[in-house]
């Protein structure tokens, strides 16, 4: 039974251009209960950017392809992973991890080194910026600071 035959039904699949591996080995780094699950070969005389051309693999639970299709696509915004942290260091360090090498966005957004974007978002998120001088204080934010949103709150 191949790994496409055990995934879920719908499954995230990202297109890299020569260095799905890299990009894997760089998510495992940083997401416990992770995983490589398959690793699929270019067949011998096909030619391809990488002898290596899907990698599925496992993010703490979330199951995703990786593929090394070539320079073709890039990665934008409009496509993003919502990291959800319960407490502030845990929005740290996701958040100091996946920036290195890559760039700050707004609003808890960010690229990686490979141009994925994350969002890393604290649980709680959702209900401070209910209260608009939070959601004006996370507007100026790029990492969200919990601390800032809950006195902006009290406000």
């Amino acid at each position: 039974m191949s790994a496409l035959e055990e995934l879920p039904r719908i499954t995230p699949f990202l297109w890299f251009d020569n260095n799905a591996q890299q990009a894997v080995d760089f998510y495992l780094s940083i997401f416990s209960n992770s995983r490589v699950i398959e690793v699929q070969r270019s067949a011998p005389g096909i030619p391809g950017p990488s002898e290596v051309l899907t990698i599925a693999f496992e993010l703490d639970g979330q199951r995703f392809t990786a593929l090394n299709g070539g320079p073709a696509f890039k990665f934008n915004e409009s496509v993003s992973f919502v990291v959800r942290c319960d407490s502030q260091d845990e929005v740290d360090s996701y958040w100091s991890k996946l920036t290195e090498g890559g760039s700050e966005g707004p609003c808890g957004w960010l690229r990686d080194r490979f141009g994925l974007s994350w969002q890393i978002v604290p649980s709680r998120l959702p209900g401070l910026i209910r209260h608009p001088k939070a959601m004006q204080a996370m507007l100026k934010m790029k990492k969200i600071d919990l601390a800032a949103l809950e006195d902006a709150a009290r406000e």
